[in-house]
């Protein structure tokens, strides 16, 4: 969890390429993934209790390999995005490959499944309960993002959809 903060928080936006990100957005960033941060790391320490063989339990092992799904969607989507624009370029493309074939916000799908994965695997109140705020606040950016993207380019994919593949 403290690595996905960090790389989130201090390593990816230096590797994005287009117009300058608002210093504002970047300190509220952090301020959110340190109060949430806290809550998940102090639930886990001092509130959890897990049997000793939690390790094999279905809800753990399921847990873990969703969110190692998540992450790894989340991740080459990000590098597919990364790689859209040459330095300097600020303008829009369409972004192909891995779930973007399906869907138009494959990195948003794959933090969703992600933090569902983290839910499971600590099984927790406030995992789920940041996977679900994480459902509702990017769910609906993959829906505009879509919108946006059949709006202004008429050789979008009109089979692709927001945000799950096959369904919506």
């Amino acid at each position: 969890l403290c690595f996905l903060i960090y790389l989130r928080t201090f390593i990816y936006p230096f590797f994005t390429r287009g117009r300058p990100f608002p210093l504002q957005l970047l300190f509220f960033g952090m301020l959110f993934c340190i109060y949430n941060g806290f809550l998940q790391g102090y639930y886990l320490i001092y509130c959890a209790e897990y049997p000793n063989d939690w390790c094999t339990d279905i809800r753990f092992t399921s847990g873990l390999l969703l969110f190692l799904l998540g992450m790894g969607i989340n991740i080459h989507s990000d590098l597919l995005l990364r790689q859209l624009r040459k330095p300097g370029e600020v303008t829009y493309k369409i972004p192909q490959g891995g779930l973007f074939t399906y869907v138009s916000g494959a990195n948003y799908f794959g933090e969703i499944v992600e933090w569902f994965g983290f839910a499971i695997a600590t099984w927790s109140l406030p995992a789920f309960a940041f996977a679900f705020f994480t459902l509702c606040c990017i769910g609906p950016r993959a829906y505009h993002h879509h919108r946006y993207y059949l709006k202004t380019f008429t050789d979008y994919p009109k089979s692709r959809k927001a945000l799950i593949p096959f369904v919506f």
